[in-house]
């Protein structure tokens, strides 16, 4: 056995342990309300007054906690209304930094992938009720391209994660919408410079879709991508 290497105690990194601030202690257990599901999405929490007599902590503490959980994206505070419960968890708000972080060819091969495989899947899986979104959404995001770009590009993206949702694989809906400011940011920038409106394009891949032909609809996704990286958008 060779000579063990002891490494030297008068300088390093690392800190002693310190215990958890009350902060922190009031921050876990209102998170911990959230991921139990005693606070569901979309619920308003207890207002700051009854927080602070439900942990026995002063005020200031427990604006911090619900400011944290702000910051996490699982709370929002709306003017005169109260504060929110978003999301059941942190990681959507971290996915979501993320992915917006990331370099725009990886997102843009990253989405790729995710909307020609959900194509294929949905046009294996789709059930009538998305055929009518898809459908609707196609027919909404035409008519408004000429009047209001704005709401056309939202239902533009809108009919691309509906292709997803359709695929009905949980994992790939989840991964898409952390990639959404991410995806939508790219339609806006392309369609700004561009004449292009794909309403071709958006319709072949509909009615692949609708028609349960999972070949025409990997085909009419992997179009898009060909003309958005043939016109630099990567």
């Amino acid at each position: 056995m060779g000579p063990v290497t002891t490494v030297p105690t008068g300088r390093t990194d690392v800190q002693p342990v310190r215990r958890q601030s009350l902060i922190g202690q009031v921050t876990d257990q209102l998170r911990g309300e959230i991921e139990s599901g005693n606070w569901p999405v979309g619920a308003r929490i207890p207002t700051e007054p009854e927080l602070t007599e439900l942990t026995g902590t002063g005020r200031n503490t427990v604006r911090e906690a619900v400011q944290a959980l702000v910051h996490a994206g699982m709370l929002e505070r709306r003017q005169g209304s109260g504060t929110y419960v978003t999301a059941t968890s942190d990681v959507p708000s971290a996915m979501g930094k993320y992915f917006s972080s990331a370099r725009r060819r990886d997102v843009f091969e990253l989405r790729r992938a995710l909307d020609t495989t959900a194509a294929t899947l949905a046009a294996e899986r789709r059930t009538d009720a998305d055929v009518r979104i898809l459908q609707d959404t196609l027919a909404r995001r035409t008519q408004l391209w000429d009047v209001d770009r704005t709401q056309a590009l939202h239902l533009d993206v809108a009919l691309h994660r509906a292709i997803v949702a359709a695929s009905h694989n949980s994992i790939y809906l989840e991964v898409y919408d952390f990639l959404l400011p991410s995806i939508e940011e790219t339609i806006v920038d392309h369609s700004a410079g561009s004449d292009r409106a794909f309403h071709d394009e958006h319709a072949a891949l509909v009615h692949a879709v609708v028609a349960g032909d999972a070949d025409a609809a990997a085909t009419a996704a992997r179009c898009f991508f060909t003309v958005l990286a043939a016109d630099g958008a990567d």
